[in-house]
């Protein structure tokens, strides 16, 4: 069975950018083949434990993200990248920790036009981890988050294919 792994880097937990990422993965993975309930990270909810030197939440969290088959990363623009949170939780993986990993990075923006800079970023972040990171990424406007159905479904419609792929060869 593919382990699939959500991983929400919004700054509060259970937020519209958590939603839009549970309704990305679960279209993404009906569409791949991808028969999986996905583990879910929300970075919010570890809070301060992030930033201790030792905590068995962000341990455990670490371990989900390393042994994932699928990492879906959803992060909410903040100062034209990804936020902070997902930073200091992926500084503390091991160089190439996602080596075995095909990652999506999903993007929520304030304005489409200014959206290219954080879907890079986070693919190049991705992949400097190890993982392979499946095109095309996820962009949606920060006021698709409440109503993301149409635009997910036509992205899935078109990421399904590659990801299916890549995840049979990672199989």
């Amino acid at each position: 069975m593919t382990r699939f792994t959500v991983l929400v880097a919004a700054p509060r937990s259970r937020s519209a950018v958590r939603d839009a990422a549970l309704r990305a993965a679960s279209e993404v993975a009906s569409r791949a083949g991808v028969a999986s309930v996905p583990d879910v990270i929300d970075l919010a909810e570890l809070g301060p434990d992030l930033l201790a030197e030792s905590s068995e939440a962000v341990d455990a969290a670490l371990e989900t993200v390393r042994r994932s088959d699928v990492l879906l990363v959803a992060s909410p623009q903040a100062h034209g990248t990804y936020t902070g949170l997902l930073k200091v939780f992926l500084d503390r993986l091991p160089e190439l920790g996602l080596g075995h990993t095909v990652a999506v990075p999903l993007a929520v923006v304030d304005d489409l036009r200014n959206s290219h800079g954080i879907e890079e970023d986070l693919r190049i972040l991705l992949a400097d981890l190890g993982a392979w990171v499946a095109e095309p990424g996820l962009i949606l406007a920060d006021d698709e988050t409440g109503r993301p159905d149409s635009v997910v479904r036509a992205w899935a419609d078109v990421a399904a294919p590659g990801l299916r792929q890549a995840v049979s060869v990672a199989a």
